[in-house]
């Protein structure tokens, strides 16, 4: 992974210099794609009030949301950078966590929390800009406010990582999942740099490792007991949903397998209750009515048969095989008129099946 361009460590001054960029006046919030902002803001639980539009047409009420304990003038500082982040617009939030983050030393607030949440938020935007160095700065200091909060930690590992600290960037994921195993992309992350750790150290790479520090039980215990937002239950619900559908579908490839080998073998018996579990799992799957018919067909079960074809060709009208095979169970059933009907719809869509034409003769 290639170095993200490095930036001087930013100080107050650094602050005033990037608000003074934009003249004093704020800049209104433009429209463009989301990136996931910051959501500490908001407690859970909490009602929203309804949104009213301002004058001009534009709903401006979410500025007035309660932040924490942050003063209400700080708060609309706090609320704009996040409505800001969350429509990519990164540089402006920034400027608002830093102007939110000015007024809270000069008001001498005593809130570590909120304030370890706006360095944790203007991080985000540093890292969203490829400003690596500056979020690692804000991370330290969201952490010397809150020490192990979930948000930083993982922002300053990804931080270092594009700045190719990998040591540094692996005892972050580490301590990320001694707080919440269920963080995929640390995970992922550890995996990952523990390949680049060996090739780059050998087998001893531990033994380089900074060390890992110890999270208090009481933290991790803290953290499952802290409500999750709508849109983490969300996401955890949609890949929760992710995960069990492949579970069916390698299920499903496994099960068909199994039944065609059955097939193969002549263990039709055996092969139709391969495929009646292939239909439990996804009843819409064509190949699988007709190759069940096949097995029912082989059984003498022509009434089956004919069913397992009649579900396969209401999901492909103009599948020949459905047709071949109902022919079959209709000529089982006695039914030559409606055999012949079926092998002559199959020669109309291939006349080179020439066991339609063969059966038709018969």
């Amino acid at each position: 992974m290639g170095n993200a361009q490095e930036k001087p460590p930013g100080s107050s001054g650094g602050e005033k210099a990037r608000r003074g960029q934009s003249g004093g006046k704020e800049r209104a919030p433009g429209k463009g794609g989301a990136n996931g902002a910051p959501r500490e803001n908001s407690p859970a639980g909490e009602e929203e009030e309804q949104q009213q539009p301002d004058s001009s047409g534009v709903d401006r009420s979410y500025l007035d949301a309660p932040a924490g304990a942050l003063p209400p003038h700080l708060a609309r500082l706090k609320n704009e950078g996040n409505y800001l982040f969350k429509n990519g617009q990164f540089g402006d939030a920034l400027v608002k966590y830093s102007q939110a983050i000015d007024g809270c030393c000069e008001a001498g607030i005593d809130s570590p929390e909120d304030l370890s949440i706006l360095y944790s938020n203007r991080a985000a935007c540093n890292l969203k800009d490829g400003n690596s160095s500056d979020c690692i700065e804000d991370c330290n200091k969201a952490l010397e406010l809150q020490p192990f909060s979930l948000k930083p930690l993982l922002r300053r590992a990804m931080a270092n990582e594009s700045l190719e600290r990998y040591g540094k960037a692996y005892v972050d994921y580490k301590t990320v999942l001694q707080i919440d195993t269920g963080v995929q992309a640390a995970h992922d992350s550890v995996h990952r740099i523990t390949k680049v750790l060996i090739e780059q150290d050998g087998p001893e790479w531990r033994e380089k490792l900074p060390e890992i520090p110890v999270v208090p039980l009481s933290v991790q215990q803290q953290h499952r007991e802290k409500p999750i937002s709508i849109e983490l239950a969300q996401a955890q619900a949609a890949r929760a949903a992710q995960e069990e559908a492949r579970r069916k579908e390698a299920h499903f490839t496994l099960l068909k397998h199994e039944g065609n080998s059955l097939v193969k073998k002549g263990l039709f018996q055996e092969a139709l209750e391969k495929y009646s579990e292939c239909l439990s799992i996804k009843p819409d799957e064509c190949a699988v009515y007709t190759n069940r018919a096949i097995c029912f067909l082989k059984l003498n079960q022509f009434e089956e048969a004919k069913q397992d074809c009649d579900s396969a060709l209401q999901l492909d009208p103009a599948n020949k095989k459905a047709f071949y095979r109902r022919a079959l169970a209709f000529k089982g059933l006695q039914d030559y008129l409606s055999a012949s009907s079926d092998l002559q719809e199959v020669l109309e869509l291939d006349p080179k099946v020439h066991e339609a034409e063969q059966e038709l003769e018969e």
